[in-house]
């Protein structure tokens, strides 16, 4: 059996296999989304149903409920899929040359950036390489990010490519990710690892100090 054949760079970029960034259907995409990155950079926060329809023409998905203050930097947009009720804070980048889900009920402190792409590591091979037909081309793969529901990522958390995030995490600020992290963990460092699991000890229940005259509603996450 010959090797399978592919119908365009997308679905290339699907099957975690080289392909080259510049092919004109590519360059499309991203041009289309850069200037969409600038058209919602240059809206003021009160606008909301104009931020709104950028982002509606921009990304993949984005739930009810999410807010994303801006100024942002999404590279493709259409591999985002994000949840209900996301807060993203200022300076958010995501280089979704592969697929990036973000799911419900999450933060993301200042400065996040979550990158999928990853070039040969020799570097005549990231100049160019021989494709299939015979061209010399700049060729790269890419690997999807996947983070669950409720976790909150601190300021400047970069998360590498083909990471998964487990729900309800904590990510330290300033942490690398670059292997997935269990659901109810809270991890920090460079690289980034798993310092301990989140549990009913960690209420706000038990800091009646920082609780002040609030309360808790529930604790079950």
């Amino acid at each position: 059996m010959g090797e399978k054949k592919f119908a365009n760079e997308e679905e290339k970029i699907r099957a975690g296999i080289l392909f080259c960034p510049a092919a004109p259907e590519l360059k499309a995409i991203k041009l289309k989304t850069h200037n969409l990155n600038v058209d919602y950079n240059h809206t003021h926060e009160d606008e909301s149903e104009k931020r709104a329809e950028i982002l509606s023409e921009m990304l993949g998905a984005l739930g009810e409920g999410s807010f994303i203050q801006g100024p942002v930097a999404f590279h493709y947009g259409k591999h985002t899929k994000i949840g209900k009720n996301f807060f993203g804070n200022f300076n958010l980048t995501i280089q979704d040359d592969a697929e990036v889900v973000i799911g419900d009920d999450c933060d993301f402190g200042p400065n996040v950036t979550i990158v999928t792409p990853l070039h040969p590591m020799r570097a005549n091979e990231r100049k160019s390489m021989r494709t299939a037909d015979g061209q010399e081309k700049h060729l790269c793969y890419a690997k999807p990010v996947h983070i669950g529901n409720g976790c909150w990522l601190g300021a400047s958390v970069t998360v590498c490519p083909g990471v998964t995030i487990g729900d309800r995490c904590v990510i330290g600020a300033g942490s690398v990710v670059t292997r997935n992290i269990p659901s109810d963990s809270f991890a920090a460092g460079v690289p980034c690892r798993v310092i301990r699991k989140i549990t009913s000890a960690d209420s706000m229940a038990n800091r009646p100090d920082i609780l002040a005259d609030n309360a808790v509603l529930n604790s079950d996450g």
